[in-house]
């Protein structure tokens, strides 16, 4: 996926600090190209520059139209959020996970910049989302479940939602924590008995014992990766260290 062929087009936005947020929503997510469907003449600039903090530049480029016809004319799709579903309001509307998938597949990948074409998604008024006429000017809806008691989404949150899933999508080999298969854990078992060994804790005769007893308690404590490294990294260490030591000329008394 290309997110750098990924528009944010907000459709008339009251709030200037909500548009700030935004910017900051965007960012976070790798996601730079803002359109505004207004006036910039509408906006003040410094209220923008508050919230947006180091994401102020997105603002500073974004590009201004007078409908969404007109800022989505050279995008694929134009994808329209709502949370009101009807007759008029799209027929089906995609949750952002399955909105990610389309949008991969359009955009192709950012290794080939002829690959793939532009997305917008866009964003309504604060107050009123968008209407019926301008989902109309959208190919496709999008929705962010929500409570029924308030279902209403401030619109930075609703611009961090669906940059956060078109960034999954992208960087999808991104895991939170995940335990390490036996495999891996035999290497972290390795490097400790061959630490061990080093200095002299045991005798090669006593190797297994060890490693079974190390493999053992490892495998219950279910380590990641980065814990499983600095394991290594002490074990190692410690044995070079002892070794050091070990060898360093003896003082004269």
């Amino acid at each position: 996926m290309d997110l750098n062929k990924v528009v944010i087009v907000l459709d008339h936005p009251d709030e200037c600090r909500n548009i700030g947020s935004a910017c900051r929503a965007m960012a976070n997510s790798d996601i730079h190209e803002l359109r505004i469907v207004g006036k910039k003449s509408d906006y003040d600039i410094e209220k923008v520059h508050v919230l947006a903090i180091h994401a102020a530049y997105i603002y500073d480029n974004a590009k201004f139209f007078n409908s969404i016809t007109e800022a989505t004319k050279d995008c694929a799709i134009a994808a329209g959020t709502t949370r009101r579903r009807g007759q008029n309001r799209k027929g089906k509307l995609f949750l952002p996970e399955e909105f990610a998938e389309t949008a991969s597949k359009l955009t192709g990948s950012d290794k080939d910049d002829s690959d793939g074409r532009k997305i917008a998604v866009v964003f309504g008024n604060e107050r009123t989302g968008l209407t019926d006429d301008q989902l109309q000017e959208c190919t496709m809806g999008v929705t962010i479940p929500s409570s029924d008691e308030f279902g209403s989404l401030n619109l930075s949150h609703a611009v961090q939602i669906i940059s956060y899933h078109l960034f999954r999508k992208k960087n999808d080999y991104l895991t939170g924590y995940t335990p390490l298969s036996l495999k891996r854990l035999d290497k972290t078992v390795k490097v400790i008995a061959d630490s061990l060994q080093k200095i002299g804790f045991f005798k090669v005769t006593g190797r297994p014992v060890m490693e079974a007893f190390w493999r053992a308690i490892l495998s219950r404590a279910g380590l990641s990766e980065g814990e499983a490294q600095y394991l290594e990294k002490t074990f190692t260490k410690a044995a070079g260290l002892a070794n050091k030591k070990s060898n360093a000329p003896k003082q004269k008394s």
